[in-house]
């Protein structure tokens, strides 16, 4: 079969074909820059789960530290609310006038009770505190002495205990 082909129509299909090749560069940059933007949300993607993993690993680092001090100052509670119902039974058991309690101060602030003095100085000795820096009670503030040892009797018009050594009683403006 012979085909004839004019002038025109050879010059229409190198027109098509130019616009042929055009339309495929435009299609062939525009997928290039839609793929570059896809690897740019890739590498962005793939960072924030970097960082949300190391921020999750540091947060669980946290939460086991704080765990593990949550489950020691539980035992420290348990231990002192044992050593309160035994100070009670104790105290439950026996008549309470004129027994006394020995109460451990640090700074002023009550650390321990203790039946005795002497078991006082025996328990402290076995967590380390040297029984010579003990102070007993005197007239100097107890906010400023580190460790003291202070008696309580109990009072039955009261109810309560109160200080077995009472300090004296300072004038007040002057008077004697």
């Amino acid at each position: 079969m012979i085909r004839i082909v004019t002038r025109a129509r050879i010059a229409q299909l190198e027109h098509d074909a130019r616009n042929a090749a055009e339309h495929a560069r435009q299609t062939s940059g525009a997928a290039n820059e839609a793929f570059d933007r896809h690897v740019r949300e890739l590498y962005a993607a793939t960072d924030r789960a970097e960082r949300a993993e190391a921020t999750t690993t540091e947060v669980g680092t946290l939460l086991a530290h704080a765990m593990a001090e949550l489950s020691a100052a539980q035992q420290e509670l348990l231990l002192r609310d044992i050593e309160i119902r035994r100070l009670r039974q104790e105290l439950e058991g026996e008549s309470m006038a004129g027994r006394t309690l020995t109460v451990l101060l640090h700074y002023g602030e009550p650390h321990t009770v203790y039946a005795s003095r002497g078991d006082a100085y025996a328990d402290t000795a076995t967590h380390g505190v040297i029984p010579g820096t003990w102070v007993p009670g005197d007239e100097r503030p107890v906010d400023e002495v580190a460790w003291r040892c202070e008696a309580f009797i109990y009072d039955a018009s009261c109810r309560g205990f109160r200080r077995a050594v009472m300090p004296a009683p300072e004038p007040m403006g002057g008077a004697a």
